[in-house]
């Protein structure tokens, strides 16, 4: 049996000192993320082709129609390649996602893209018991401009009418801490959407806590 090393025994009172002096450099933390959530719905956005296809499980759809009539959209890059194993990464990141109505709730549409065809990501999607949409690249475009030809990584767009941008992206140990509603929704350029954050004018914002329901009784398609 192999022995571990366990943390120290202390006294109530040495637990307490030591779990109190924890927390403060935990609220630290959180203050210093908060700012940098501010910083990123700070940073300017790119022109995005919106020309790219998709094939999803009712047929072929555009790159728009990945926003299902919300303003923001984000990708999550699944490496599956057809004929291939999906990534087991991607997997245990897709495990972790949160229910999708609180995005949506908030404007926001969360969907996979993979290479691999539609009868395979479906029968792994079953296999996992995901509910998450999920769609096959159409060509190699969409992979290209987003460098994951060979690679996941996690992107944000915003829609304008007809034109689309490229607010936020990332990869690697990027994604790692990603999966609750508030993570997600710290990435993106509208944010919380909550009085209490530093956001730049002209974006929407509300009090906290109030538009929060249980997931099944958000309005239909909100």
């Amino acid at each position: 049996m192999t022995t571990i090393r366990l943390p120290e025994i202390v006294s109530p009172a040495a637990w307490r000192e030591a779990h109190s002096a924890l927390l403060l450099e935990e609220k630290a933390a959180t203050r210093a993320r908060d700012a940098l959530a501010a910083e990123r719905r700070r940073l300017p956005m790119m022109p995005f082709d919106t020309g790219y296809e998709f094939d999803g499980p009712d047929g072929r759809v555009g790159f728009l129609d990945l926003f299902a009539g919300r303003r923001q959209l984000i990708v999550y890059h699944f490496w599956f390649p057809p004929g291939g194993p999906p990534c087991p990464g991607c997997s245990m990141f897709t495990d972790q996602i949160s229910e999708l109505a609180h995005l949506n709730a908030r404007d926001t549409t969360f969907v996979l893209v993979s290479p691999a065809p539609q009868d395979e990501i479906a029968a792994f999607r079953a296999r996992m018991g995901w509910e998450v949409p999920w769609y096959s690249v159409v060509g190699t475009g969409f992979q290209e401009a987003s460098g994951t030809t060979e690679y996941f990584a996690l992107q944000v767009f915003l829609r304008d009418g007809e034109q689309a941008f490229l607010t936020y992206e990332t990869r690697s140990r990027g994604v790692e801490a990603l999966g609750p509603v508030w993570s997600f929704l710290d990435l993106t350029p509208l944010g919380r959407q909550e009085e209490w954050e530093d956001t730049p004018p002209g974006r929407p914002q509300g009090p906290p806590y109030a538009w929060w329901r249980y997931h099944d009784e958000y309005e239909r398609g909100a």
